[in-house]
């Protein structure tokens, strides 16, 4: 990491340069950190790619005061429903039955690909992304966010405490709760609520789930095994209109410049 503190800049990619970019930090997190194997992953190129990255907008997080062709140290994708019109389909119903939130008749947003460098996380760097996120949905005043979050390997065993609380303590309403599909369906009740160590199950949830817990964040039906990326993810889903006043304090910060 640079010695000199960071020279934070947040924007949307503009051209393919900036797209590809978001697509090789994708590679170092998803591809050598986590052993996912992606969908598109080129390990010439070192990016990680799929089918679905024309249809999102690309939210970069940059650092200007490293070397010009390694500035990107923070990503988003971001697609509303014409991007997922174009697409075909939203990218988390190839893992999840989306039919509530289709049927919702609200203005959604599909979050993914969230990743930070290593050397930028546990400081400031999320929070501008969350900056710029609550910007964007202002603007495009979107009602409901969804997107798969993961949890590092194949074996629910280990994550069972999380998992529960998930399911006991934050599962969404009916009328904007998805349902994992039945390929890759893991239920997510495997500790009974009473037996359940909360604090400790929190302790170990990762940093992106408790953050979209902390504001009023619910999951979907189920998790799903992703054998390509080598996780387990559930499905977040968020509504404005349901978050407290607390909730919305948090997430419009960003907003008020």
């Amino acid at each position: 990491m640079p010695m000199d503190e960071p020279q934070f800049e947040l924007r949307l990619a503009a051209n393919e340069a900036d797209v590809l970019a978001a697509q090789h930090l994708r590679y170092q997190v998803f591809v050598e950190e986590l052993g996912g194997d992606g969908v598109l992953v080129d390990h010439d190129q070192r990016i990680e790619a799929d089918r679905f990255d024309p249809y999102f907008e690309h939210l970069l997080l940059l650092d200007n005061r490293r070397a010009v062709d390694d500035r990107v140290v923070g990503v988003y994708r971001l697609m509303r429903a014409d991007g997922a019109k174009r697409a075909g389909s939203f990218y988390s119903e190839d893992e999840y039955d989306l039919s509530v939130l289709h049927a919702s008749g609200r203005r959604l947003l599909e979050l993914g690909r969230s990743c930070l460098h290593r050397d930028y996380r546990g400081g400031a760097a999320m929070m501008h992304l969350w900056n710029g996120l609550a910007d964007y949905i202002a603007a495009n005043e979107i009602e409901l966010m969804f997107g798969v979050a993961s949890f590092h390997g194949l074996d629910p065993a280990p994550l069972a405490s999380q998992l529960s609380l998930l399911h006991h303590r934050h599962l969404a309403p009916d009328d904007i709760r998805p349902t994992a599909r039945e390929d890759g369906f893991q239920r997510m009740d495997l500790i009974a609520s009473e037996e359940l160590d909360r604090p400790a199950a929190i302790r170990q949830m990762p940093a992106l789930i408790k953050a979209y817990l902390r504001l009023g964040g619910f999951v979907g039906q189920g998790a799903y095994i992703d054998r390509s990326f080598n996780c387990i993810d559930v499905c977040l889903v968020m509504d404005v209109a349901r978050m407290s006043d607390t909730h919305r304090t948090i997430y419009e910060r960003g907003a008020a410049r």
